[in-house]
């Protein structure tokens, strides 16, 4: 519910409601040529220095169920570290089972994802701890917030999936908040929705509270993918338990995994970004290995996140240079490898200000040109990821528009409706093309309609008294949660999901020693 001291007047609404436009449902595919700054002989080599620190190093699995199943497998296992060591070849003969590409569909099936091939869907921002707004400033994140963040996810078109709560809730118990926030997501969203891999109980839970909101039968709900987890390895080189648990448990149901190292240049792993991405890969291979030893087939993503600190401060940085490139090298071997590729639009910005727009722009373009399938953190995101931010997830939406329309083909369509060769003929050499037929046929959708960005000149937008970009962003949200609405869902699924919330709260949710 919105304060009325943040509503804009009735006339703001219906001037809004006019200027307000936004693309069609659509899968963007990606045509084009992708950067790839090594050559064949490079990747080859950041290829052995992964399996070199696979067989030479190992990598800790803090879970003995993955130790003995490694062990099973044929790996050399110390249990007294949890420490695996892995034959090359094994791990090339694990990788040859993942699926290139697959789907992911939600209760709405219409809202089914595409990941694998050169398509690419983005999802909101996930995780972080606080919450920003031009109104109330930062602030911890609550419930509020979350759904806030979670009807704006529904409403952009450009957001294909919820990646992960928008902001976390920390005014709801960690025990139970997974109950509680699930049960928004799937009542305020009818995208694909992700779970995270956090003990036993969590997965479990999510599992069954997207089947009955899907309105399937368990043989049927888990016959294709229908829910996601993703994962972190703790850089560097270890996978925890709670972690393991879950993907193993989406592995077994044939349920996606996204494998993401956090690396940091510098910090969490070597200072050289070359360095960084072989470690990453060693990490993401390693457990997606595992995962494919367990379940065969299941789909599986390699995520990046590798980009470096400010050596200064120790600080995280994204949208650098550095992460640029360290996203279109993971491109490169995700493409040798032959597994769909995840990566994040990040930013270091503290505020919606020109910073947090040129890092994550940096960001957006190399998910393009990197040949990305799966964007997370796609809205919303800013201080490194502590947090969410209205405005910003508004101007990133801006963006992500922008992109999808340049991947649209019919900018580059050469039919000879594209050629316009008989609207030339029409113009000759002294007319203009405004009231050529061809125009007026093509005038309504030839070109990208912004709903942020102001077109105007200096002194229209003075005269409309100078509104900045992360106001008019402040506007357009406040806007949408006035008037959004919950896609449908039947009374029968919604009492069966609210009465599984009520016992598993009442049975006191996932285990926690606080």
């Amino acid at each position: 519910m919105r304060r009325n001291s943040s509503r804009i007047s009735s006339k703001e609404n219906r001037a809004f409601r006019l200027s307000l436009q936004q693309q069609d449902w659509k899968i963007p595919y990606n045509s084009d040529s992708f950067v790839e700054p090594l050559n064949e002989e490079a990747v080859v080599v950041l290829h052995n220095a992964a399996m070199k620190i696979l067989e030479e190093i190992g990598i800790l699995f803090l879970n003995p169920d993955a130790c003995k199943i490694l062990k099973k497998a044929g790996c050399t296992v110390d249990f007294s570290d949890s420490k695996v060591k892995m034959d090359r070849q094994w791990v090339m003969t694990m990788l040859e089972t993942i699926p290139e590409k697959f789907s992911i569909t939600p209760r709405n099936q219409n809202n089914e994802i595409k990941i694998g091939d050169r398509h690419l869907v983005f999802g909101n921002v996930s995780s972080p701890p606080n919450v920003l707004d031009l109104d109330r400033g930062k602030r911890p994140g609550n419930f509020d917030s979350f759904k806030d963040l979670t009807k704006l996810t529904q409403f952009f078109n450009c957001i294909h999936f919820s990646g992960g709560y928008p902001v976390e809730p920390i005014d709801i118990h960690p025990s139970t908040r997974h109950l509680f926030c699930l049960h928004e997501q799937l009542t305020l969203t009818d995208k694909v929705v992700h779970a995270y891999s956090l003990g036993p109980e969590r997965v479990e839970d999510a599992m069954e509270m997207a089947k009955i909101a899907s309105g399937l039968d368990e043989k049927e709900f888990f016959s294709k993918p229908r829910i996601f987890t993703n994962i972190n390895s703790t850089s560097p080189l270890k996978h925890d338990w709670p972690m393991l648990d879950g993907a193993m448990r989406f592995a077994k149901k044939n349920q996606p995994v996204v494998v993401t190292p956090f690396t940091l240049a510098g910090a969490m792993s070597p200072v050289t970004i070359v360095g960084s991405v072989a470690q990453a890969l060693a990490e993401a291979l390693a457990a997606i290995a595992l995962l494919q030893y367990i379940s065969p087939g299941c789909p599986c993503v390699l995520g990046t996140f590798t980009s470096n600190v400010d050596m200064k401060s120790g600080a995280p940085a994204f949208g650098t240079p550095e992460y640029i490139r360290a996203t279109q090298v993971t491109g490169q071997m995700a493409r040798f490898y032959r597994i769909p590729l995840r990566a994040s639009n990040a930013c270091a910005s503290n505020a919606p200000d020109a910073q947090a727009t040129w890092e994550s722009s940096n960001s957006l373009w190399s998910t393009i040109s990197a040949g990305i399938n799966m964007v997370y953190h796609g809205a919303g995101w800013l201080e490194g990821g502590l947090i969410a931010s209205y405005e910003k997830f508004i101007i990133d939406c801006e963006m992500i528009q922008q992109l999808q329309r340049y991947l649209d083909t019919d900018i580059t369509g050469t039919s000879e409706e594209h050629l316009a060769i008989s609207a030339i003929k029409e113009v000759g050499h002294n007319g203009h093309f405004f009231g050529a037929s061809h125009t007026q046929k093509r005038y309504k959708d030839a070109f990208y309609a912004p709903f942020l960005s102001d077109w105007r000149n200096y002194e229209a937008w003075e005269a409309d008294g100078k509104i900045t970009t992360e106001k008019r962003a402040n506007r357009v949200w406040k806007q949408i949660l006035d008037e959004f609405e919950a896609p449908p869902m039947s009374s029968k699924i919604q009492g069966e999901l609210y009465s599984f919330v009520q016992k598993r709260d009442q049975e006191g949710g996932a285990t926690t020693n606080f």
